[in-house]
């Protein structure tokens, strides 16, 4: 697991981790011509992980809410709670 040791604070004050940079912590960007559709650099106390969530290629519709019930439901959004997951991301995303 990496820690906020392996993440540099660039002069712009963003954060580049891997290559990539991020406007903060837990903050999520949109990653396009990569594999999936959001990233984020998750923190749990110093505990860091680059967490990629999302399909590229749909749209997520959340203004209609059937759409958005049954996402949740198939996703058990109720219980989503790890920062390190995907689903929870993508739930909060919902």
């Amino acid at each position: 697991m990496a820690t906020t040791k392996d993440v540099k604070k660039l002069p712009s004050g963003r954060l580049s981790y891997r290559g990539e940079t991020f406007a903060c912590y837990n903050k999520p960007k949109r990653t396009p011509g990569k594999a999936k559709k959001s990233a984020v650099l998750a923190k749990k106390g110093s505990d860091v992980k680059l967490v990629r969530f999302g399909d590229p290629d749909m749209s997520i519709k959340k203004g209609n809410p059937e759409r958005r019930s049954n996402f949740r439901a198939r996703h058990s959004c109720d219980t989503a709670k790890d920062k390190f997951s995907a689903r929870y991301w993508s739930c909060k995303a919902w």
